[in-house]
């Protein structure tokens, strides 16, 4: 596996990272077994970037990686997220928290279920427009000084609050949803933002919530319970007028002589040096297929032909509901 720097001058981590979200939540049922034989194979091909978060599961998500890592730590560059936190009385039964006194409650949390001493990369999940965002900082520049995490990361947040955050202490990455159907990180800045303050950008949904890999071909292909089921763009005339996006995109990485869901993910790996998407799975063979793709090399008429096929206008939907934006930092 090639290896890439989050920044310039930041560590390095697998080309390729690893989602593990749904190895616990959101899309359907997991089988435990696979989803452990998926990270195992997952340290075997060097995809070593491991991305998970509190309320994954909640908390099983954690677990599961900490279990498998028991012994073999150091194999892996292990980042996690803090920041929701359960309230029944919200539209979405949750709220976010970025107070110097939850950091220093979550980050042994997630220590404890992740059985590590240090964490290498921890993200305020989204920004609490409660907490100014140098108070957060403050509290994570400590737990940078007391060894508990080595690198700081933001997600989900704007190019202001980023530079706000930035004149607190170094900030490694920025993780934000990225793909061909999603460009908000181009046009709100925040990918410029990342370029010019020398912050790592890691792209999660890098595939369209799995729908650009071409292999949805209708809602009911979704299990019961699978957030898709409910997302705008996997909706009627949506999924409709999105399909076609992603079979021109099937087209295209036929005729380059890959999948289109490695054709998807190096179009992100293409927009900078230091882009380093996430891929979900719970699954071995698209580990494989994803991992993959970091050989995959697109040519600058390539990415003119891709983005003829898929303009960024073209999309039908918006990524989230209502309810789901409100807490996207804008």
């Amino acid at each position: 596996m090639k290896t890439r720097t989050l920044g310039p001058k930041g560590p390095a981590v697998s080309a390729v990272g690893l989602g593990c979200m749904s190895m616990t939540d959101m899309y359907g049922q997991a089988d435990a077994a696979e989803c452990v034989a998926t990270l195992e194979r997952a340290i075997d091909l060097g995809v070593t970037f491991w991305d998970t978060a509190d309320m994954y599961g909640p908390h099983r998500n954690e677990e599961l990686l900490g279990r498998v890592l028991a012994g073999r730590r150091d194999k892996v560059f292990l980042a996690t997220k803090f920041g929701f936190v359960p309230d029944p009385g919200s539209a979405r039964g949750v709220r976010i928290d970025g107070s110097p006194a939850y950091v220093a409650r979550a980050v042994e949390g997630s220590l404890s279920r992740l059985q590590t001493e240090t964490i290498d990369l921890y993200y305020l999940h989204r920004i609490d427009r409660e907490t100014p965002i140098e108070d957060t900082m403050g509290a994570l520049a400590d737990l940078v000084k007391a060894g508990k995490i080595r690198h700081i990361g933001l997600s989900e947040c704007s190019a202001a609050t980023l530079e706000r955050a930035c004149k607190v202490h170094p900030i490694t990455a920025v993780q934000s949803e990225y793909s061909l159907w999603t460009r908000d990180p181009d046009e709100n800045g925040v990918l410029d933002a990342c370029r010019r303050l020398g912050v790592g950008f890691v792209p999660y949904s890098p595939l369209g919530r799995g729908f650009l890999s071409g292999d949805i071909r209708s809602p009911a292909d979704f299990e019961k319970g699978d957030f898709r089921r409910h997302a705008p763009r996997f909706q009627g005339e949506n999924f409709t007028r999105n399909l076609d996006l992603v079979d021109k995109v099937r087209a295209i990485a036929a005729a380059k002589g890959c999948t289109a869901s490695q054709l998807a993910l190096a179009w992100t790996m293409a927009q900078w040096a230091h882009v380093v998407p996430i891929p979900g799975t719970k699954r071995r063979s698209r580990l494989e297929e994803n991992a993959a793709a970091a050989e995959v090399t697109l040519t600058a008429a390539d990415l003119a032909e891709i983005e003829a096929a898929f303009p960024a206008s073209s999309v039908a939907g918006p990524r989230y509901t209502d309810a789901m934006m409100a807490a996207v930092d804008g």
